[in-house]
C-alpha cells in the first residue's frame, strides 16, 4: 500500500510539471521515475485521483488534476494568445527576442508570464517584439526546451 500512495504522488507531481497527453506518455515517465505499472493499474490510479483531461490549446488535450481545470484552461488560453501573436523567436546569451504581430507583443508577453517559467527573470514588451531575460545560467536552448513543454510543436 504504501508504494500506491507514493506511486500517486508521483503521478500528480507528473502531471502539474509535464503536458501529458496519453496514457502511454504518463507510463514512460512513470518507469523513468521507478515505476513500473501496467496500463490497467494505472487507469485505476488517474481515476481514483479524478485525473481529467482539457485542452492544451494546441493539438488535443492533456491530463489535469482536480481543481487545476480552471489553470489548465487558463494556460491553454495563455497558449493560444501566445501562438496567435508570435512570428519568431531568437536569442542571444541570457537574452530572448520574440517578433509579434504588430500590436500583440503586449499579448505574448503576459502570455509568457503567465506560463510561470523559472528560467525567465523579466519580460518587456513593445508594439511588433518583445524581450525576455534569462537567469543566470539558463540558455536559450534551456528557455526553448521548456517552453516546448507549455507549447509543443512550437516552431523556433
Amino acid at each position: 500500500m504504501k508504494e500506491r500512495q507514493s506511486r500517486l504522488k508521483t503521478i500528480k507531481n507528473l502531471i502539474k510539471n509535464n503536458t501529458i497527453e496519453s496514457q502511454d506518455e504518463l507510463l514512460a515517465l512513470l518507469l523513468k521515475e521507478g515505476y513500473e505499472v501496467t496500463q490497467a493499474t494505472l487507469s485505476r490510479d488517474l481515476k481514483l485521483l479524478k485525473v481529467g483531461k482539457v485542452p492544451d490549446g494546441h493539438r488535443g488535450y492533456m491530463y489535469a488534476l482536480p481543481g487545476d481545470d480552471e489553470n489548465g484552461e487558463s494556460e491553454a488560453i495563455y497558449v493560444q494568445d501566445f501562438l496567435r501573436g508570435y512570428i519568431s523567436i531568437d536569442f542571444s546569451a541570457n537574452i530572448v527576442v520574440i517578433k509579434t504581430f504588430p500590436g500583440h507583443a503586449n499579448t505574448v508577453c503576459n502570455a509568457l508570464d503567465n506560463l510561470n517559467m523559472d528560467e525567465i527573470l523579466g519580460t518587456v514588451a513593445g508594439d511588433n517584439c518583445m524581450f525576455a531575460c534569462l537567469r543566470e545560467g539558463v540558455t536559450g536552448e534551456d528557455f526553448m526546451t521548456k517552453l516546448r513543454k507549455h507549447i509543443p510543436g512550437i516552431d523556433d
